[in-house]
């Protein structure tokens, strides 16, 4: 039987661009260029060796976003994978972590699966609390923060690196799990690849196919909200220190006053 990995991905302003909040105090991503969350390629690129080392194995990428999504669906596609499901809505704008675990669970479920792959967390939200919120909503195991990951024989195999110490950690699957950017290096698409990932099947749902009502996401839905947002301050030329023989003193003080000594 076929091995059915789902690869949770999310389309995220550009960190490089000029980011702004709009007036109802969520990001305002038509102001930006977006793209497949960084960190999100690690986890495509585990799928994809999970996938190659396995019989029978097929890989789908799943996403909740507006039209534009659609690109890092594309990037994942071209990398790799075998095919992607877009969830779409106008009513999911504003919708927070608990939320998008809602809609992603009851995604990956319509799907089908054996083991769910994540990213450690999104470029632009970095909150990092999907998989282990997905997990809870599938009734599955989670194996968090993974820097090595193996599947064989039913099981999820992977190593956990921490400041002092590495963990194993397995699970019976169907399970969810997340790796780090220590994974392993995300592949570039090849120009074969991008022109494969053209011909691969996206399937676009909607709230209504999941069975989602609209008061359980979007802004009304979110368990949490911005209250307030400004702007970061414009940069403020530095301090210069001028060496005339207590340079190295007048660098210690400034450090030790910044609290960084």
């Amino acid at each position: 039987m076929s091995l059915r990995i789902v690869v949770t991905v999310k389309y995220v302003p550009d960190a490089t661009g000029d980011r702004h909040f709009a007036d109802d105090l969520t990001v305002d991503r038509d102001d930006v260029d977006g793209l497949l969350s960084e960190l999100d390629e690690y986890a495509v690129e585990q799928a994809l060796q999970i996938a190659e080392n396995a019989d029978d194995a097929e890989v789908t990428v799943l996403t909740v976003g507006p039209e534009d999504a659609k690109d890092a669906l594309r990037k994942a596609l071209s990398m790799g994978a075998d095919k992607a499901i877009h969830v779409e809505d106008d009513d999911l704008h504003g919708t927070d972590a608990i939320g998008t675990s809602l809609v992603l669970a009851k995604a990956i479920e319509k799907a089908g699966y054996d083991l769910v792959i994540s990213g450690m967390a999104s470029t632009d939200g970095t909150m990092g609390v999907v998989p282990a919120l997905l997990a809870e909503r599938l009734g599955v195991p989670q194996v968090t923060l993974l820097s090595e990951v193996s599947v064989e024989d039913g099981t999820v195999r992977g190593r956990r690196d921490g400041d002092a110490a590495s963990e194993q950690l397995q699970a019976s699957l169907p399970a969810v799990v997340s790796v780090t950017d220590q994974s392993g290096e995300a592949r570039y698409p090849s120009f074969k690849g991008i022109m494969a990932a053209k011909k691969k099947p996206v399937e676009s749902w909607d709230l209504s196919d999941l069975e989602i009502e609209s008061d359980e996401v979007g802004l009304e839905g979110a368990y949490t909200t911005v209250e307030a947002a400004s702007e970061r301050p414009a940069r403020t030329a530095g301090t210069i220190v001028k060496d005339e023989g207590e340079g190295g003193k007048q660098l210690a003080e400034f450090l030790a006053s910044q609290k960084f000594i």
